[in-house]
C-alpha cells in the first residue's frame, strides 16, 4: 500500500499498520505540534490540524462515519483506500477520504448520492476453475472457463486473507465501472468464454460502482450465453441490494461465503474485534444466503456457497452444524469447502491435508448436503 516512508509526514491513516503481513508496524502517538490549516467543506470554512486525513478532519467537524456502506455522512467500510466508498471531491478530484491528507486551502465537497463511481480493480485474467459461484460441472475442464477481475478493499480484516496483495493495495489506478467492464469484456472475447466474474477484496462495498459495473457488462454482452458472476463475503448484502443486483444489474451467478456458524468463529476468521459489528456482518451473510435461496435460486440465479475451513479456526462439529443449517434451507445447493492455507498474518496455521478435506467433505454430506466440492492441495474433489 501507499504510505509516506518519512515518519514525519505520517497522517495516521493506519494503512501500513493494517496491511503489513509481518505485523512489523506499531502504532505510536504523535505528540508533535500540528499547525492549523484551513479547509472548506461544502462551501463552509473550517480550521483543522495538519497531518490528518480528510476522514479525520470530517470527524473532528462532527460528520458521522460508519463501517457499514450507505450509512452515516461518510461510509468507511474498507479504511484502506481501495473501495472508494468514502470518496469525496478534494479540489475537484475524487479521492478516498480515509487515506488522503488535508492540505491548506483544500476545498472538500461530498458527491451526490450514488455517484462515487471509481474503484481500484486489477488482476484481469482468465481462470480455469472459477470461483465459489461457478457451477461445479464447469470446473476442471482443462481449459479457461471464466474471466475475472478483483476489487480492492475489504470490510473484513482476515488474518489469513487469501488475496491480501489485492485487498490492501491502494496505489492501483482507480477505474470507472465502464472501463472495468470493457476490459473484462475484451478478455471474454480473447479467451472465448461466456462467464465474467468479479471477486476481491470485497466487491459489494461500493454499491453504486458495482451496480453500474454489471449494467455496463450486460450492455457490452447482450448474447444469451453471457453469465455475470459475483463472489462476495455477503456481509453487507441486504434484500434491496440483492434485488438491485439481480433485477436491475443482471447478476446471474453469485458465490457468498459463510465464515462460521458461531459468532466467535466468524470473529476469529475475519479479524473483526467489534462484537456488535461482527454480529451484524455475520447475521447478514446468513440472511443473504437464505434470501437468494428463497427468491432467486435456482431459476433466476445460480448460487454456490463457500465455507472456509481449517482446523485452526473451525471444528468438525461446527462444520457439521453449518451443513445442517444449509441443508435445512436447500440440501441441493452447491457448497464449496475451501482449504484455507497459511498466508498474510497467519503463517502459523497448516494447510489442511487431502485426507482432512475428504473428512470435512464427508461431514457435510452426512449433514444432508448433496452437492459438495472440496478444494484440496491435489485439486477439487466432488460432487
Amino acid at each position: 500500500p501507499a504510505l509516506e516512508r518519512d515518519p514525519g509526514r505520517c497522517v495516521g491513516c493506519r494503512v501500513c499498520y493494517l496491511a503489513c503481513p509481518y505485523e512489523a508496524v506499531r502504532e505510536a502517538e504523535d505528540t508533535r505540534a500540528r499547525r492549523p490549516v484551513r479547509i472548506t467543506v461544502q462551501g463552509e470554512s473550517f480550521e483543522v490540524p495538519e497531518r490528518i486525513t480528510i476522514r479525520q478532519a470530517l470527524e473532528l467537524l462532527g460528520f458521522s462515519t460508519s463501517r457499514f456502506p450507505g450509512e452515516g455522512d461518510l461510509p468507511v467500510p474498507c479504511e484502506t483506500g481501495g473501495c472508494f466508498s468514502c470518496a469525496v471531491y478534494a479540489d475537484g478530484q475524487l479521492v478516498p477520504a480515509c487515506i488522503t491528507p488535508v492540505a491548506d486551502g483544500m476545498d472538500i465537497r461530498f458527491p451526490e448520492p450514488g455517484t462515487r463511481l471509481l474503484r481500484r480493480v486489477s488482476g484481469f485474467q482468465p481462470h480455469p476453475v472459477g470461483g465459489v459461484g461457478t457451477p461445479w460441472w464447469l470446473k476442471d475442464k482443462g481449459t479457461y472457463i471464466e474471466v475475472a477481475c478483483f476489487a480492492h478493499g475489504c470490510n473484513l480484516k482476515c488474518p489469513q486473507c487469501q488475496n491480501y496483495t489485492v485487498t490492501y493495495d491502494n496505489v492501483e489506478r482507480p477505474l470507472r465501472p465502464e472501463e472495468a467492464s470493457r476490459r473484462l469484456t475484451a478478455l471474454r472475447r480473447l479467451y472465448g468464454v461466456d462467464r465474467m466474474a468479479i471477486s476481491g477484496g470485497e466487491p459489494t462495498l461500493n454499491r453504486p460502482w458495482l451496480v453500474a459495473f454489471f449494467k455496463a457488462l450486460r450492455t457490452f454482452n447482450k448474447d444469451e450465453r453471457a453469465r455475470f458472476h459475483l463472489d462476495t463475503n455477503a456481509t453487507v448484502l441486504t434484500p434491496d441490494y440483492i434485488d438491485e443486483l439481480v433485477l436491475d444489474a443482471g447478476v446471474t451467478d453469485i458465490g457468498p461465503d459463510l465464515k462460521g456458524l458461531r459468532l466467535e468463529t466468524f470473529m476469529a476468521i475475519t479479524g473483526i474485534k467489534d462484537r456488535e459489528l461482527a454480529r451484524r456482518y455475520h447475521a447478514n451473510e446468513w440472511a443473504a444466503v437464505k434470501y437468494i435461496l428463497d427468491h432467486y435460486y435456482p431459476e433466476r440465479v445460480f448460487m454456490g456457497i463457500g465455507i472456509p475451513y481449517n482446523p485452526a479456526f473451525m471444528s468438525l462439529e461446527e462444520l457439521r452444524d453449518i451443513g445442517d443449517r444449509i441443508a435445512s434451507m436447500d440440501p441441493g445447493v452447491q457448497v464449496c469447502l475451501l482449504d484455507y492455507f497459511p498466508t498474510f498474518r497467519r503463517k502459523d496455521i497448516t494447510r489442511p491435508s487431502f485426507r482432512q478435506m475428504l473428512k470435512a467433505r464427508e461431514i457435510l454430506l452426512e449433514a444432508g448436503l448433496k452437492t459438495v466440492i472440496a478444494q484440496t492441495e491435489l485439486g477439487h474433489v466432488g460432487p
